[in-house]
């Protein structure tokens, strides 16, 4: 399976088209949406949140809210480009209103215009935005279908903004405190005590005219053993699991399971001990390997976690340098977020999803749902 997505922050719409997925499974086109919503969630989001209403329409490849093995097309209508279709049209616009020559420290802009040859990052930015994460949340709920049919299930919350740290001890079983979370926090934090802190944070950024960063986590249940190999570097679960993720808009770093504290730790406090019984099989009673051991998916729960940058638009901005003139000046001001890293948890989940999900339909082969659960049944004794 793959996907190639398009479309631009302001363009008339984002579209996806999603290939090799398997036939027969059911969408449900509320769930998708509920997730896209999940997204334009958040504490600390800008203004563009209240323009879009995002919801997903399928163009290709479902019929009658199934799959049918044929290429799926996924759209999601820009609202803003109403306010933007002078600037933006494909053929003919106004270059100059809109035109940006200075660009913002941490962004793409520069490096971009460098790159193309532009003297207007305008061309850079409409594609670099984590607007693009909005038909990427659709991709990795189409696959969430699928993954669910074989009882796997995606828990996304937020674990860190700025300073601030969750440090209440959780376990992955309590399903309950992730649901009330993703249900009722600003944040999707676990501890309210945490996230009223982790908003007061957001709010001085704010005041300042700052951005601030923080670390999500997904952890993924119910993953069987078996995805992934750990025979070409390029099959590697977890290698591809960290390249989906560090993909996302902002992140500058992946853990899976104990991550970098592993460093930090002697082997006999960091690799989990295995244990056996009749019923169980093998099992672990740790699990500081966050479900994944030599690329290959052992069966406990996949944990991941990622750092996000503060957004790099700043209502403050930074010192800069026009690319036109080449004299200092502040950085360009688009509209933005203050904090988004509640909004990239669910982004993270879906590109987890997309990466399982083609784990599972190579580990089990198969055009059509019908066949990969048969094979999952013989395979997995169940």
């Amino acid at each position: 399976m793959r996907f190639l997505d398009a479309g631009e922050t302001h363009g008339k719409a984002l579209i996806a088209i999603v290939e090799g997925f398997p036939a027969h499974v059911k969408i449900d086109i509320e769930n998708i949406n509920r997730l896209l919503q999940l997204r334009q969630r958040g504490y600390g989001r800008g203004k563009r949140m209240e323009i879009e209403k995002d919801g997903v329409i399928f163009l290709s490849g479902v019929r009658n809210s199934y799959t049918t093995g044929a290429p799926i097309t996924l759209m999601i209508e820009n609202r803003d480009y109403e306010n933007w279709k002078d600037f933006m049209d494909a053929i003919q616009c106004d270059l100059e209103t809109k035109k940006v020559t200075v660009p913002r420290p941490g962004h793409a802009d520069l490096a971009g215009c460098l790159k193309y040859g532009f003297d207007d990052a305008r061309n850079i930015l409409e594609r670099a935005s984590a607007r693009e994460t909005a038909i990427r949340v659709a991709v990795g709920a189409i696959c969430e279908e699928l993954l669910k049919m074989f009882g796997i299930k995606f828990y996304n919350h937020v674990v860190e903004i700025g300073k601030v740290r969750l440090t209440k001890s959780y376990s992955t079983d309590n399903i309950d405190l992730f649901e009330k979370a993703l249900s009722s926090s600003e944040l999707f934090c676990i501890d309210e005590e945490t996230e009223n802190r982790m908003k007061q944070e957001i709010d001085i950024a704010k005041q300042m005219g700052d951005s601030v960063g923080g670390v999500a986590e997904v952890i993924c249940k119910n993953v069987p053993y078996g995805l992934g190999s750990h025979v070409h570097w390029d099959r590697k679960l977890d290698a591809l699991i960290a390249q989906a993720v560090m993909s996302i808009q902002s992140v500058k770093g992946v853990e899976i399971g104990m991550g970098f504290e592993a460093a930090r730790r002697f082997g006999s406090e960091v690799h989990d001990e295995i244990y056996y019984d009749g019923e169980r099989s093998f099992y672990r009673k740790t699990n500081n390997a966050g479900g994944i051991e030599g690329g290959i998916s052992n069966g406990m729960d996949i944990v991941v976690r990622a750092a996000f940058k503060p957004i790099p638009t700043l209502y403050k901005p930074l010192k800069s340098v026009d690319i036109q003139t080449f004299q200092p000046a502040e950085a360009a001001v688009e509209r933005s977020d203050i904090c988004a890293v509640p909004a990239g948890s669910v982004v993270m989940r879906a590109a987890i999803a997309y990466v399982l999900a083609n784990a599972l339909i190579e580990r089990l082969g198969g055009d059509s749902v019908k066949t990969m659960l048969e094979t999952f049944k013989r395979i997995y004794n169940k």
